[in-house]
């Protein structure tokens, strides 16, 4: 059965302001909502494998929608970290912290892991996906003027591959690349249709 059937009378909420995801869901041709409910802790245990983290932070970001649910809606969150030789590298902090990021990313591989959770009918459904990304070097010519220029500092690993820094900078990615622009829309689409074929409805 296509996933637009099994939406038939249900609602997709998606709990993220990111214009990249709003724009991968949108693309993918499910209608949907956008809602917020303000700032959201990210911190994570400590102990955690960087594999776990964006699973973890996912599901923590939908304990504050899940009170709220209609009967008839599904609760789609989402989080993106960057792994570079087991370090995570989150979203950068300001100007320099965004150019050091860079730096640690220039000229070699790294991890873009996506954590995403779905609720509906008090059923969840938690995955991941991961991409690795690799770069050339970079010249710190080229990595001030990216910053400078698109300003990249809500964005985990300080860069978008969409934008210019993907085109001159990556080499090549094995995996999903709607993954390391923030969504894996592929793996949502099919794991969108077994959660909703299961006992969920």
């Amino acid at each position: 059965m296509l996933l637009h059937q099994l939406l038939k009378g249900k609602s997709l909420v998606l709990a993220s302001q990111s214009p990249r995801r709003q724009q991968l869901l949108a693309e993918l041709g499910l209608p949907f909502e956008v809602r917020i409910n303000g700032e959201i802790d990210e911190t994570y245990p400590p102990n955690l494998y960087p594999q776990e983290i964006p699973e973890y932070l996912a599901k923590k970001k939908a304990e504050s929608y899940i009170g709220s649910l209609a009967s008839h809606e599904i609760l789609l969150t989402s989080d993106t970290i960057v792994v570079c030789n087991g370090m995570v590298l989150g979203k950068p902090t300001d100007r320099q912290n965004a150019i050091e990021i860079l730096k640690q990313l220039s000229g070699c591989k790294h991890s873009v892991i996506t954590g995403v959770a779905l609720h509906f009918n008090n059923c969840e459904h938690i995955f991941s996906a991961s991409t690795d990304v690799y770069f050339r070097k970079l010249a710190d010519e080229e990595i001030l003027h990216y910053v400078d220029t698109f300003k990249p500092f809500d964005k985990a690993g300080a860069y978008g591959i969409q934008e210019w820094i993907g085109y001159v900078g990556v080499e090549r990615i094995d995996g999903s690349y709607f993954n390391v622009m923030g969504l894996p829309v592929q793996k949502l689409y099919t794991e969108l249709i077994a959660f909703l074929s299961a006992n969920c409805r």
